[in-house]
């Protein structure tokens, strides 16, 4: 593909990381990263994350749920944002935000049941995360819901912020640039995380956008865009609080474009030894943010094998708790299937409803007159 002359190869945007994969600081850091209490608790989240989420994937493979999304080496952008985030704000997540989720209060046992094809996963029993939206399947549709729920922000005067992400893929996609333009055009109270993982399933970034960086698809838009390193949560934190903060007093959205990789696979019904390399994985885990934290916390004299050890045990113990809440929530009645599709019942799916109805109780008859 050759370049207009008229476009620059590359566009000069911050680019923000503070630790270097062995979790060295490489520049000055920001005064909020003295509160230990405050670093140990992230890292707490991001270790909790990857246990559940182990543990998601292991209760896919076996039957218990249906197709799942890991979230494997991503996990600091969605504790950093979740932690960030006020009470009052939005979450407008897509279907790899277990991380924020269970930041915002919602409990493994409704990711579980979401994942299970259960609607009672989405009924978050949290007031902090009761308004948020729940996961979105469909790529990049959720940025343009999130640009209404700015707008009605904006309109009754309040300062809270909506909240959106999404993978890379996502930005070639329609919706997003739509939501970037309304955005920019009404300079709405919303931030849009983009977890850039290098690959939109089985396309890699290089081939799926021609642009240098997804961030400056904000720049059309009229409106800030940034890169950040997503292993690095020091970096995060401050990227995102700074983003939201723009957005929550009236100066505009953001597109904070993170930097991670997929460790895993796309999902649970994706084999991606299919179209990457085991070197270009080997070389992501040498990246990844768990153990970055790890080492700075350690190197600062805040962690050692001995907290890591019982830190451990104490997520591995609640993510059990949560498994064993999900396999006691029991099975809804089958025509909840239909429940959730309609504001306003038409005609049709009412009968079928009815049609729904007739043949379980035809099936239960069966059943019981079996047993007799």
């Amino acid at each position: 593909m050759s370049r207009s002359p008229l476009m620059p190869d590359t566009v000069k945007l911050p680019f923000t990381r503070y630790l270097d994969p062995n979790g060295q600081p490489l520049a000055a850091l920001p005064a909020w990263v003295d509160d230990p209490a405050l670093l140990v608790r992230l890292y707490r989240q991001m270790v909790l994350t990857r246990l559940f989420d182990q543990k998601a994937v292991a209760l896919q493979r076996t039957g218990r749920i249906g197709t799942y999304a890991p979230t494997l080496g991503q996990e600091a952008i969605g504790v950093a944002l979740g932690s960030l985030m006020r009470s009052e704000d939005v979450l407008v997540p897509y279907y790899r935000d277990t991380a924020v989720q269970l930041m915002r209060g919602v409990k493994m046992e409704e990711i579980l049941l979401y994942w299970g094809g259960d609607e009672r996963g989405s009924a978050y029993v949290d007031p902090a995360s009761a308004q948020d939206f729940p996961m979105c399947v469909p790529i990049a549709t959720q940025a343009l819901h999130a640009c209404g729920v700015a707008s009605a922000f904006k309109i009754r005067g309040e300062h809270r912020v909506a909240v959106t992400t999404c993978g890379d893929g996502a930005t070639s996609k329609g919706d997003f640039l739509e939501a970037l333009n309304v955005a920019g055009a009404w300079q709405l109270p919303v931030v849009f995380v983009v977890n850039n993982n290098q690959w939109a399933i089985s396309v890699p970034r290089r081939i799926q956008c021609g642009a240098p960086t997804l961030a400056q698809k904000a720049i059309g838009a009229g409106f800030a865009g940034e890169q950040v390193d997503g292993n690095d949560m020091l970096a995060l934190y401050e990227r995102m609080q700074i983003a939201m903060d723009r957005a929550r007093h009236g100066k505009g959205p953001v597109l904070l474009e993170c930097l991670s990789y997929r460790l895993g696979d796309h999902t649970t019904a994706d084999d991606a030894t299919r179209y990457r390399s085991a070197e270009e994985v080997k070389q992501a885990w040498l990246e990844e943010p768990i153990k970055r934290l790890q080492g700075f916390l350690a190197n600062q004299g805040i962690w050692d094998e001995r907290r890591e050890q019982a830190l451990i045990g104490e997520c591995q113990a609640e993510v059990q708790r949560a498994v064993e809440a999900f396999d006691s929530a029991g099975t809804q009645p089958a025509e909840s299937v239909l429940d959730y599709v309609y504001a306003k019942w038409p005609t049709a799916l009412a009968e079928q409803r009815e049609m729904l109805l007739e043949r379980v109780a035809r099936q239960t008859s069966v059943q019981e007159a079996s047993h007799e």
